[in-house]
């Protein structure tokens, strides 16, 4: 048995005492019987004190790996304690990173956190994720979880999304959850459809009938995503009649059933709408004049889009330049983006006069001729993305954008193609204004004045940084 130091010594007891020797009776009788008693009573202290020290000191061939177990040990515990015991914001701001399978299971570990989870905040903001088949790549909801969620924290969600797949069934479930949100405020409301057909698919009268719901009782809404969806005019009329005052952000494109006249009802009764998002078939004169009338909305941002699903089967109506000038006088500072998904002869009725869109985006092959067009007809231009032309080289057309876009800042260009020298030209010509260059590096054809090694080099010095061909484009 291992020594035991004197200053182990147990108080009240005479420091003469050996912890390795019996105590020596020096007088017969009583106190050979007391010197006996106390013997095996301070053995049994001492095994005590060589048992703790055992529990904290180590023999030197096992003190590195038990040493290790033992600081492990106690860091575990440590660590356990400091999770147990993390701020209330702290543990807030961690479950509103979490999705929600794991947000619940999270809030069975401990009263604490069970509180956290039932925080209003922590449901202000939520997107509802519901599919059918078991090859989508979304995480659906489980139900049971949407109807704890509907019955506890309705009255606190404020920011909602539904995500969905193809699936009409999909739809269907986020059309049920919209009819149960009768005490709600809600702020932004987007219904996101990752394939087609989804809410199209639905019944008009049971998506118009779900939408109503938070149209009537929301009565703060801001800002409302319903991309192809079935909502028609009669929505809109509800939707202006309870949220005119808080309306800023209306995004709508691809729904047949809603009219010009829809969107003139909006454009009339909602004045701080800044965002509106269309199909161009929705964009009219009448609508354009409407918008640039005084009594009317201050627009930021206009996005347009312009598909063709039936190529040689639509038919795309032009807007006067009067009525673009109307908007213009109106909101000067107003961003016109324009989406583009149209076959090459179906571009006839666009920018044969000046046109002040902004952002120009071209999904599908645009001709050398358009590009043309583009150069002489957009002074407002900021940003232009080409998808794909040709096997024409672009040098005159992207050299007369650079002279007559005065504003361009960002251009990207995918399936085209463009010679060294022309390319270096049109940098040339923008200068460091630039602040988006997104050319694939099978774009630039080599010529007798610069070569693929060279071109960096050169692009670079008059964009004032460095700069190298894209192996994709990041637009």
């Amino acid at each position: 048995m291992p020594r035991v130091s004197s200053n182990l010594s147990p108080v009240g007891y005479d420091h003469g005492f050996s912890c390795t020797q019996p105590v020596e009776p020096k007088i017969q009788g009583k106190q050979k019987v007391l010197s006996i008693r106390i013997g095996p009573l301070y053995s049994r202290m001492k095994r005590r004190l060589s048992f703790k020290s055992r529990r904290h000191t180590f023999p030197s061939h096992e003190e590195p790996a038990k040493r290790q177990k033992w600081m492990r040990r106690r860091s575990e515990s440590s660590s356990a304690q400091d999770w147990g015991n993390l701020p209330h914001h702290v543990v807030l701001q961690i479950f509103q990173h979490l999705s929600l399978i794991d947000r619940a299971k999270a809030s069975s570990v401990c009263r604490c956190w069970n509180d956290v989870f039932h925080t209003p905040d922590l449901w202000r903001r939520f997107e509802f994720e519901l599919n059918q088949s078991a090859t989508s790549y979304l995480r659906s909801t489980h139900p049971d979880l949407i109807q704890q969620i509907i019955k506890k924290h309705a009255q606190h969600l404020q920011y909602v999304s539904f995500k969905v797949d193809s699936c009409t069934e999909s739809a269907e479930a986020a059309c049920d959850i919209l009819s149960q949100l009768v005490n709600c405020t809600i702020k932004t409301l987007g219904l996101i459809s990752t394939a087609r057909p989804s809410f199209m698919d639905v019944s008009q009268a049971h998506f118009v009938s779900a939408l109503t719901v938070v149209f009537v009782n929301s009565k703060s809404l801001s800002s409302i995503k319903i991309d192809d969806t079935p909502v028609d005019d009669p929505s809109l009329k509800v939707l202006v009649a309870n949220n005119s005052d808080t309306l800023k952000l209306l995004k709508m494109s691809s729904c047949p059933h809603v009219s010009p006249a829809g969107i003139l009802c909006v454009a009339d009764q909602c004045h701080g709408l800044r965002e509106l998002a269309l199909n161009y078939h929705l964009l009219s004169d009448e609508l354009l004049l409407a918008l640039s009338s005084e009594k009317r909305v201050h627009l930021e941002h206009l996005r347009i889009d312009v598909v063709s699903e039936n190529p040689g089967q639509t038919h795309f109506h032009t807007i006067k330049r009067s009525s673009w000038e109307a908007l213009i006088r109106h909101s000067p500072k107003v961003n016109i983006v324009m989406y583009f998904f149209l076959y090459e002869e179906e571009f006839e009725p666009f920018f044969c006069e000046d046109t002040p869109v902004t952002h120009l985006y071209f999904g599908r092959a645009v001709s050398k001729e358009m590009l043309g067009r583009i150069g002489l007809n957009c002074p407002r231009l900021v940003e232009l993305v080409v998808c794909a032309n040709g096997l024409e080289p672009l040098d005159e057309e992207l050299i007369r954008i650079a002279e007559r876009c005065q504003s361009l800042t960002a251009i990207g260009l995918g399936e085209c193609e463009v010679t060294c020298s022309g390319f270096v030209e049109f940098v040339k010509m923008c200068g460091g204004r630039l602040t988006q260059l997104s050319i694939m590096e099978e774009v630039l054809i080599p010529d007798s004045s610069f070569n693929i090694e060279q071109i960096h080099s050169e692009v670079s010095k008059h964009l004032g940084r460095m700069w190298f061909p894209d192996m994709m484009p990041t637009w």
